[in-house]
């Protein structure tokens, strides 16, 4: 059966947000639409088991018949044998359309989990995706998944199994021996003792353990980031140093797991053994007493044994099911998110002319009394080339973020064409964006991936022109497969100037109407830094373009510098009007020149 995708991811948001309570409920609320499934596995797993049902029942008649000394009994053998192997014949045709049903429900919702979660991802806002660590997403995405299809397992098809063993031989049972049936129902509670007392120490050190192994993927991811800074300082032992202490702390987390789960199930295995001696022992004297068939007694114990195999089974099923909850309740914590962007019945834009307005902005970030941006109020024309200097730490790029829309001001409003930006519907306002950050973000493949990653239908022609544009011509001319040359992950193969070039190449092809340049070129060399700022030239040519920079030659030709300091506009003009004002921008001439 093919996997298709399921397009319904905010369907696991609502179920969760609905059962949030109940990680169990909320789970098996995932699986909505496909219970039929399960329904169908039961069934074909019933006539795929049931050789291990009839085979004691069997074993039981052939010893009394002989026994006996019934005067048919060969025929009876035979009869009885052939049940058997008939039933044995049908396990293989069963177990396959058991495990079809099976596991085209559970990795469906596995696949549509994962999905959900790398959508919320997407959508929640940016400050929420950075309170939680890169790591941290990725084990939940990805081992957290993994516990819930194992529970999934678990729950759907185990634990059924389970209830369906006990239940056959607890049927058969009573319908030999009612004195039988009781002895074997008084393990119940003793089995509930078990579960009572072993269940809160597991679930505890399961959250200890899934806490540890997120933190323990958060520094992993950072320490790879890290690697040049930690090489270049001669830092190798500290880091290494401060990993294994992560290391043997995760392993002191998962040995107290370990511990807790190994005497749970010697504690069990020991009580159950116990048990079933206890069992040949009641019915072989049953059986002396003349009250129950010889052979019976091989019956009771192999329902026996497989009552006591299940149960061990669903005690042993503990572990698992608190270590799958605990992980329902981790990946609930991406999608219980509520800090998302909404664009649902909001203004869809189909073309952008790049007219700008802040009316008394204010911005403050969630939790933060103080506020970043004070008071911003100005206006920007279509096609102007707009550059925010200053002190770091100002609110420069905050201002940035407010015009993508990736935060939305406390007070006041941002204009875009007339139109109040938290109106707008921000995908469709976003597709006349181009961004080039000051840290270039590639990914593992070629140049021609890069530059043209999410654009559709793109012609050599215009790949040229925007290449050349950019200056990346005499870059790829030298690289040994063109453009087509993989560039590394994060682009680790390129020199700063390349990867920002082809950041500037990537915005370009986009054909944007606005263009946001964050310290673009305060990472480059002097050369690079030449080559990058005729680029961005070409590139902000009749568009409107707000800028961030620390170095005079971008600033210079910007038709209006606005001076924050504070969160606040202290001056505002054309490079020779700020000049000639000696004011604050005058006295950071020294910051602009170096």
């Amino acid at each position: 059966m093919q996997l298709t995708q399921d397009s319904d991811s905010n369907r696991f948001e609502e179920r969760y947000r609905k059962y949030k309570d109940k990680p169990l409920v909320a789970l098996i609320s995932f699986y909505s639409g496909y219970y039929h499934n399960f329904v169908l596995s039961v069934f074909f797993y019933t006539i795929k088991h049931s050789p291990v049902w009839i085979m004691p029942i069997v074993t039981a008649n052939i010893i009394n018949y002989v026994t006996r000394g019934a005067e048919d009994a060969g025929r009876l053998i035979i009869f009885n044998a052939s049940i058997v192997a008939i039933l044995l014949i049908l396990n293989i045709p069963m177990n396959y359309l058991h495990m079809h049903f099976r596991a085209s429900a559970v990795r469906k919702v596995e696949a549509g989990l994962r999905s959900a979660l790398v959508h919320k991802v997407q959508t929640m806002s940016i400050l929420s995706e950075k309170d939680i660590q890169s790591g941290r997403i990725q084990s939940k995405i990805i081992r957290d998944v993994e516990a819930i299809e194992t529970l999934s397992d678990q729950i759907f098809v185990n634990f059924m199994n389970i209830i369906i063993n006990v239940v056959v031989a607890l049927i058969v049972t009573v319908s030999k021996s009612r004195v039988v049936f009781i002895f074997f129902l008084l393990m119940v509670p003793m089995a509930a003792i078990l579960v009572y007392i072993f269940k809160k120490p597991i679930k505890v050190h399961n959250q200890r353990f899934r806490k540890e192994v997120e933190a323990t993927s958060a520094k992993v991811s950072e320490m790879i980031e890290l690697v040049p800074v930690t090489r270049a300082h001669a830092l190798e032992e500290d880091e290494i140093s401060r990993m294994d202490e992560q290391m043997y702390q995760i392993a002191a987390e998962g040995y107290q797991l370990d511990m807790v789960q190994t005497n749970f199930g010697a504690v069990s295995w020991a009580f159950f053994q116990m048990f079933q001696v206890i069992c040949l022992v009641f019915t072989s004297f049953l059986a002396l007493s003349g009250k129950i068939p010889a052979g019976d007694v091989v019956l009771y114990q192999s329902y026996f044994t497989t009552i006591v195999g299940q149960v061990t089974s669903m005690l042993n099923l503990l572990p698992t099911i608190s270590k799958g909850l605990e992980s329902v309740s981790s990946v609930g914590e991406i999608l219980s998110v509520e800090d998302i962007e909404d664009n649902e019945g909001k203004i869809s834009i189909d073309d952008l002319k790049g007219n700008y307005r802040f009316s008394h902005v204010r911005y403050a970030y969630p939790g933060d009394e103080k506020n970043v941006i004070n008071d911003l109020d100005f206006e920007v024309h279509r096609g102007e080339t707009v550059a925010f200097v200053g002190e770091s730490g100002g609110g420069k790029s905050t201002i940035l973020n407010l015009i993508i829309g990736f935060m939305m001001p406390v007070d006041g409003m941002i204009y875009v064409d007339g139109i109040p930006l938290n109106e707008i519907n921000l995908r469709s306002y976003r597709r006349f964006l181009a961004v080039v950050p000051q840290n270039t973000a590639l990914f593992s493949g070629s140049i021609r991936d890069n530059i043209l990653y999410g654009t559709t239908d793109v012609s050599e022609e215009v790949l040229d022109r925007v290449i050349k544009e950019s200056g990346l011509q005499e870059v790829i001319k030298k690289l040994p497969n063109g453009m087509d040359t993989f560039v590394g992950e994060h682009g680790d193969r390129l020199s700063g100037g390349q990867k920002q070039r082809i950041s500037i190449a990537r915005a370009l092809i986009r054909d944007p109407k606005v263009i946001i340049l964050d310290e673009a070129t305060s990472a480059l060399d002097a050369i690079s830094e030449r080559e990058v700022s005729g680029a961005l030239d070409n590139m902000s040519d009749s568009r409107t373009t707000f800028i961030v920079a620390h170095k005079l030659a971008t600033i210079r030709k910007a038709d209006k510098i606005i001076v924050i300091k504070n969160g606040r506009v202290v001056e505002k003009g054309t490079y020779e009007e700020l000049l000639n004002n000696k004011g604050y921008f005058y006295y950071m001439g020294e910051q602009f020149e170096n």
